[in-house]
């Protein structure tokens, strides 16, 4: 039974996007790309744009890039809206390109946060860049919304800033930064935006839009869910709203015992070890000025559970608390991580600044999730599915000198969903997505798979991804659309799958067959991560994925075998990975074909101890496998990981300042960071010298050896002493040309692809 997605509290609360009146400028049609030049909007018949967005990418129209699905929504609302991709930052003119626009800027980073974009887990700078023609980097500054803000505001100072994307929304609240190590305030403040929309925004941003068309002052737009923005003290806008104070957390003291009715005063003192003689220094019982501390509820029948959530509001610690006081820093992360479900979270508010700089940063609820209806709207919009013609070389290609690489990556692939329940603490996709899935229809899916095959220049029949977030959560969801509303667990699937979340997957099945007979269509393969815990409940799926859509190669993500790490990820145990495994390998026995599993594990994640790393290190090498490719713990802001690394506090138990509260091993410095990256990459030379001195430290040196069972050997042959990054062929030694018959592949203990031979490491 699916889902009732279309049902749900979110679809019965929601304007849909296309009951808008169109604005005047619809009759100027539709452009083949948005323009990024005069000279086009020119040949589109326009003398200015209503909107201007701009973006830390290279413009490519195509929906799973956020610049042009934002850019095309507005288009279909009626809007003239045109791009500036990548501008020079280094002064105002180059915003000025496209001239004022008439309504507002929009303004994001990218598909990617501009700081992950540029700089590697260990605060190195990269040299490339995926979204910039060429791969090259450097195209966008550090911190690219603000300072794109910046120079729209200097550019046209009287024209609204909207400010979007994931840059934006992981930072709508006080945050830890990892790059500069200190917590830094909203980006509200730091942008001097006049409007955030966090999350997929076309709901937020249609609304917004057509309020302004209409005249209305920005700053009156208070009322929009999935913004945030700033308020001034005494602004009327706030009248009415009922204010829960969450800027403390619990401080147990000493427990006094209770006062015995019949003694007097100074016999109560007496009793304490005190006296109420002036001589002596009279104790707070005896001065009848000293009163006990009120605490004053709101007066609402009920008490908190029946404020009205519409018109509650939550006050959370302060900029100035949390950046210096760890314990309000996780409990400001786990209260913004509660009120996440779009049924039931209220608005939240943050002080930042004192006298005459102080400003609340208000945070309304999160986005209503679009309907399927919706989904298939946005996704069926006439997108030209290519990089604009401005980055083609001389014979008018994409290749070569010209190639965008995260273009390329998924030129011939479909979104079919969005959203993610998994609440992996680590990724940033539930805080900007949202855990509600949000899908699209079979229909949608097999025309978008038809375009592609007609028109998209390249294509060889091969569909290189049907997914989204997470390849196998379409159309699953909460069994009850009252219980979805209400619920406020952070993860659907751990400790263990939710009694009321449907597992079917067969919706999903009947799509990969249906696109899979499409005349010209070969092959189909499922490149989006899958959630193997969720695929062993349908088994005819992963024989349907096995079969039919694996490419000799599946990516999985176990991240850790240890329940330490795992448990503070909320990852499933290493079991389902077993269980998921044997299935695999099955259905591919049964299918006559070669095919192997491709695990990804995290290095340094908190709550990760040395020897957690030295087991994982075992289970690699008992199972076969080489990394060739290490991910390290990045602490992305918001993210709950992240609030562990920064306070060695685990917000997922609640926040204390006494025993009660758990304390989380972090892995801090570089050179603890690097021994934990060895251990995943126990096979390679370079690591070994720090892998012997670790293990003798940690009174492991039986692993130390040449037989079969050891970890390393007592050999040390001569190595270069690096390692290079995984972005940078790092599958080739000390840098130089690949060695022929020598496997390029994300781990090199595989057997070798038809046709090569492997000699090993």
């Amino acid at each position: 039974m699916n889902a009732p997605i279309d049902v749900s509290f979110f679809a019965r609360n929601a304007k849909p996007l296309t009951s808008y009146r169109p604005y005047w400028a619809k009759r100027f049609g539709t452009a083949p790309f948005l323009p990024m030049s005069r000279a086009e909007m020119e040949q589109l018949g326009w003398d200015s744009c209503d909107i201007v967005l701009v973006t830390g990418d290279a413009y490519v129209d195509h929906p799973s890039f956020g610049m042009a699905v934002i850019g095309r929504v507005l288009e279909a609302q009626g809007f003239r809206v045109g791009i500036i991709a990548q501008p020079d930052w280094q002064s105002a003119e180059p915003f000025k390109v496209l001239g004022k626009p008439n309504l507002f800027w929009g303004v994001t980073a990218g598909n990617m946060d501009s700081m992950i974009n540029r700089y590697t887990a260990d605060r190195k700078i990269r040299s490339d860049d995926a979204y910039t023609p060429g791969d090259v980097g450097g195209k966008r500054p550090d911190r690219a919304a603000i300072v794109y803000s910046q120079r729209c505001r200097e550019a046209y100072k009287d024209v609204p800033i909207v400010l979007g994307g994931i840059e934006g929304s992981l930072r709508r609240i006080a945050h830890y930064d990892y790059w500069s190590d200190k917590v830094r305030r909203s980006i509200v403040v730091d942008a001097k935006c006049d409007l955030l929309l966090y999350g997929n925004a076309e709901r937020a941003l249609v609304e917004v839009a057509h309020r302004i068309a209409a005249r209305e002052p920005v700053e009156q737009i208070t009322d929009v869910r999935g913004t945030a923005f700033v308020r001034r003290p005494g602004d009327p806008t706030a009248d009415g709203w009922i204010e829960l104070d969450s800027t403390e957390v619990d401080t147990p003291g000493h427990v006094e015992d209770h006062i015995n009715p019949y003694q007097t005063t100074s016999e109560q003192a007496q009793a304490r070890g005190q006296s109420c003689s002036k001589e002596e220094g009279a104790t707070p019982e005896c001065d009848p000025q000293v009163r006990p501390i009120t605490i004053h509820r709101p007066q609402a029948t009920g008490g908190v559970a029946r404020l009205p959530r519409d018109r509650t509001v939550i006050r959370l610690p302060s900029y100035e608390q949390v950046r210096s006081d760890a314990v309000l820093y996780a409990h400001a992360n786990r209260v913004l991580h509660l009120e996440t479900n779009p049924g039931n979270a209220r608005a939240l508010v943050q002080a930042h600044g004192e006298g005459t700089t102080a400003r609340d940063v208000w945070i309304n609820p999160p986005p209503i999730p679009l309907t399927t209806a919706e989904m298939d709207y946005v996704f069926d919009l006439p997108y030209a599915r290519g990089p604009h013609p401005a980055y083609a070389d001389e014979h008018g290609r994409h290749d070569g000198a010209t190639k965008i690489p995260a273009w390329e990556m998924i030129r011939f692939s479909v979104n079919i969903m969005r959203g993610c329940f998994g609440g992996c603490t680590f990724c940033s996709i539930t805080e900007h997505e949202g855990r509600i899935i949000q899908s699209r229809s079979e229909d949608s899916i097999i025309r978008e798979v038809e375009e592609m095959r007609d028109k998209v220049v390249g294509f060889t029949g091969v569909v290189s991804d049907l997914g989204g977030p997470t390849a196998n959560m379409y159309r699953l969801g909460c069994r009850s659309p009252a219980i979805e509303a209400a619920c406020r667990k952070p993860s659907c699937v751990y400790p263990g799958i939710c009694q009321n979340l449907t597992t079917n997957h067969d919706p999903l099945i009947r799509i990969y067959r249906r696109a899979r007979a499409l005349k010209g269509i070969k092959k189909i393969l499922i490149g989006s991560g899958l959630r193997y815990d969720l695929a062993v409940k349908s088994p005819e799926y992963v024989k349907e994925l096995v079969q039919h859509h694996v490419g000799g190669y599946l990516k999985i993500a176990p991240e850790h075998t240890e329940s330490g790490p795992l448990s503070k990820m909320m990852k499933p145990g290493i079991g389902s990975y077993d269980r998921f495994k044997a299935m695999f390998e099955k259905y591919s026995e049964e299918a006559g074909k070669k095919q192997f599993l491709i695990p990804y594990f995290i290095a340094a994640h908190p709550g990760t101890s040395d020897e957690d790393m030295m087991n994982l290190a075992l289970w690699l090498k008992k199972n076969g496998f080489r990394a060739d490719q290490v991910q390290t713990f990045y602490p992305s802001p918001m993210a709950t990981a992240t609030a562990m690394y920064h306070t060695s506090l685990n917000p997922l138990k609640g926040v204390h300042r006494d025993d009660r509260a758990e304390r989380v091993d972090i892995v801090r410095g570089e050179k603890r960071r690097r021994l934990h990256k060895a251990f995943l990459r126990y096979h390679d030379p370079n690591n070994w010298p720090l892998l012997r001195e670790a293990l003798k430290t940690m009174g492991r040196a039986d692993l130390i050896g040449n037989g079969k069972h050891h970890l390393i050997p007592t050999f040390q042959p001569v190595t270069d002493g690096g390692y290079q990054s995984a972005r940078k062929k790092n599958s080739t030694p000390g840098g130089g040309a690949p060695v022929k018959g020598r496997m390029l592949t994300q781990h090199t203990g595989l057997p070798p692809r038809p046709g090569t031979k492997s000699k090993g490491r």
